[in-house]
């Protein structure tokens, strides 16, 4: 079984890069399945319906998100319109899951693709420098226990590479593959772990590299020389699409490749 990661897709650029390269990625590599990481698609922050629904219409199954899920407040409804039993486009965004219960959505989607292959992918929030209320390591051990599916894709949305590392030791072996997010840099440590689990820190950033993590240099580099607020706006230049992709054995979830790209326009 192959299953392909993107990486954080900021902005139009990003979606434009996704377009251009993930249909011809899915047919030569023969991908079973498209996971992709949407919690900036929409203007660099947050997600909306329609930036969602073109990343579905692109071959995505299920995507995840981190703590920029809510910038765009519409995307609300749209998670609450499916129930948890569900397997509409809604019910397939997930939001971390080690958020408070009464959040919006749910933190795992499990489903089976169309050979009837079951996997299930999970999205965590690191707490290390971010605002998280629960801790991801205990928050994953619930969630695991209520997963059935052998192939499990845990997206860990952390800005500490010292804690998405812990969470991939602590994980060897239970899930296919920790696939880090959020600091929109590629990271080079992509390997396959004693006890089968595929790692990456992080994925990298599906969007504009012409800038600062996705943003407007010039914006970025005035906030540092002068400590002035001000609103950020996405870069536009150099788009470039950060996938990974994971070759496990669908019977036992256990990974035996790992394999990164970086592809421009």
């Amino acid at each position: 079984m192959r299953i392909l990661f993107v990486g954080d897709v900021f902005g139009s650029p990003g979606r434009r890069i996704v377009g251009e390269h993930l249909p011809s990625l899915i047919e030569h590599h023969r991908i079973d399945l498209v996971v992709v990481n949407a919690e900036n698609s929409a203007g660099g922050f947050g997600v909306t319906p329609a930036t969602a629904d073109e990343l579905f219409d692109l071959g995505a199954h299920v995507l995840t998100t981190g703590n920029h899920v809510w910038d765009k407040k519409e995307i609300i409804d749209y998670m609450q319109s499916a129930p948890a039993e569900s397997h509409d486009r809604p019910r397939r965004l997930v939001r971390p899951a080690n958020y408070a219960p009464s959040a919006p959505g749910y933190g795992y989607y499990e489903g089976a693709l169309a050979s009837g292959q079951a996997y299930a992918v999970v999205n965590l929030q690191g707490k290390v420098f971010m605002n998280t209320p629960e801790d991801p390591f205990r928050t994953i051990d619930k969630v695991l226990q209520g997963i059935t599916a052998k192939v499990i894709l845990v997206d860990f949305h952390g800005e500490a590479t010292s804690e998405k590392v812990a969470m991939g030791w602590y994980l060897d072996g239970r899930v296919t593959a920790l696939l880090g997010t959020h600091t929109h840099v590629p990271t080079a440590d992509e390997r396959v772990l004693p006890n089968g689990t595929a790692y990456q820190t992080d994925a990298g950033m599906s969007g504009p590299y012409d800038g600062v993590i996705g943003v407007e240099k010039e914006l970025v580099l005035a906030r540092f020389l002068t400590g002035m607020p001000g609103k950020f706006e996405p870069a536009r230049n150099d788009a470039r699409m950060c996938a990974t992709m994971i070759e496990c054995d669908g019977a036992t979830g256990r990974a035996f490749a790992i394999q990164r790209f970086m592809l421009g326009e």
